[in-house]
């Protein structure tokens, strides 16, 4: 579909700011009550999904010009965190905000605007394959000294998905190392792609990028294929989001696709990783926005649009209502719940109405100021619990915490599901 398929829709937002708000019901304090930071940091209709179907009605019935000043700013100034979507759908049923501001982007990017940030990325993306701006070569540094599966030379039933950023960022090499430990003490016959795996391309999609995704998506593809996989497993939530929802939109994909809480719970509950040192430490859990309310898997829909009486739009059979509810929330927490001496505690925002961290769609990129701020937003609401640590499943998320914390000498700790269950195992 395009940005002219969802005329329709723009047209049908009522202009109710839900959207601004994590849903009233679930309001517990004035403090942490929004929902969407892109809003609140720039204090402008324009910044609100609302605002954006506006911008997006107006492209459509040539009332603006793509090259109009300040529209790349609130096209882009946005982390696709899906809070306005699943906001949205609490008060209207079957509007997509989230999935409009993908064409917007789209759009905008095949009409040559796009922000100028994201020219030395897209340079290293076709040079190195990833837009971490590192070397290609570098990719499978992490790996050195395991003993796993090359997959590039043979097969295994289970690929382990590093992503971009556990691959390159150093700090974090412990946890894709963790994952395979605990992959091959399970028996699990595993293997990586190493130097030569590919991105995901679920950042470049919410960047905009879409010829570019479609390209990572179909490598990935057949490489798996080549090499007998059947399940896909990775430890971030871009690259789950990437393989759970937006391949099989595009694509003919069969994998069967897991987080690695996803795993780790399976495992516990079995009974084949068994705890035996006590963990001390009250913690709170973010959710990442794609495990959590955008990591719901994809429904295929072949339907058509029809108007009742030429003026009730409905659409034939009813489509998938993506509100959030299906994400991935209960297993991280199963896992940190069944590690002696940790309790949990939660913030206000969580689940399908967790505040965002700030570093997705390329904003830390393209906006640190705003990155940083949303971040700093959430690791206020993680103080407000009395929690000593904040924990996540996503290197994403955990970096951007990692660096605020760093920045403003904050005393809450910051880790990785994965951290704990190596210190209790």
């Amino acid at each position: 579909m395009a940005l002219e398929d969802y005329r329709a829709t723009v047209k049908r937002c009522s202009r109710c700011s839900y959207c601004k708000w994590i849903p009233f019901a679930q309001v517990k304090s004035w403090r942490f009550a929004k929902g969407c930071p892109s809003i609140e940091y720039n204090k402008f209709q324009s910044y609100s999904a609302s605002g954006r179907l506006g911008v997006s009605l107006s492209l459509l019935e040539d009332r603006s010009s793509y090259t109009d000043e300040g529209l790349l700013d609130i096209v882009f100034k946005c982390m696709r965190d899906g809070s306005s979507d699943v906001a949205c759908k609490v008060c209207r049923y079957d509007l997509e905000p989230v999935e409009v501001m993908r064409q917007l982007r789209f759009k905008l990017i095949d009409y040559g605007c796009f922000p100028f940030q994201d020219i030395p990325l897209i340079d290293n993306l076709r040079n190195e394959d990833n837009m971490m701006m590192k070397p290609k070569a570098d990719r499978g540094n992490w790996a050195e000294g395991l003993d796993v599966k090359d997959l590039t030379q043979e097969k295994a039933e289970v690929a382990f998905h590093v992503g971009c950023r556990f691959s390159f960022d150093e700090e974090l090499w412990r946890i894709p190392r963790t994952v395979v430990t605990l992959l091959r003490n399970a028996g699990i016959d595993v293997g990586i792609m190493g130097r030569d795996e590919n991105c995901c391309g679920g950042r470049l999609c919410d960047m905009g990028y879409r010829g570019e995704f479609l390209k990572y998506a179909e490598n990935n593809i057949d490489a798996w294929t080549t090499a007998g996989v059947k399940t896909v497993v990775t430890g971030c939530s871009d690259c789950y989001h990437a393989f759970k929802r937006l391949y099989p939109a595009e694509l003919d994909f069969k994998f069967e696709v897991l987080h690695i809480t996803e795993f780790l719970d399976r495992q516990i509950k079995e009974g084949k990783i068994k705890f035996s040192k006590t963990v001390p430490m009250t913690v709170t859990y973010h959710d990442p926005c794609h495990l959590g309310r955008r990591g719901e898997p994809h429904v295929p829909w072949n339907g058509e649009q029809k108007k009742i009486r030429g003026q009730v739009l409905v659409y034939e059979p009813r489509k998938p209502r993506y509100n959030g509810a299906l994400g991935v929330y209960d297993t991280p927490r199963n896992v940190l719940r069944s590690i002696p001496g940790i309790k949990l505690v939660e913030m206000e925002r969580n689940r399908e109405y967790a505040w965002c961290c700030g570093a997705g769609a390329g904003v830390r990129e393209r906006y640190p100021d705003f990155s940083s701020w949303t971040a700093g937003e959430r690791i206020e609401e993680a103080k407000a619990t009395g929690a000593e640590a904040i924990v996540s499943a996503c290197g994403w998320c955990e970096r951007n915490f990692t660096d605020v914390i760093n920045d403003r000498s904050e005393k809450m700790k910051v880790y990785d599901i994965l951290d704990l269950v190596r210190e209790a195992i």
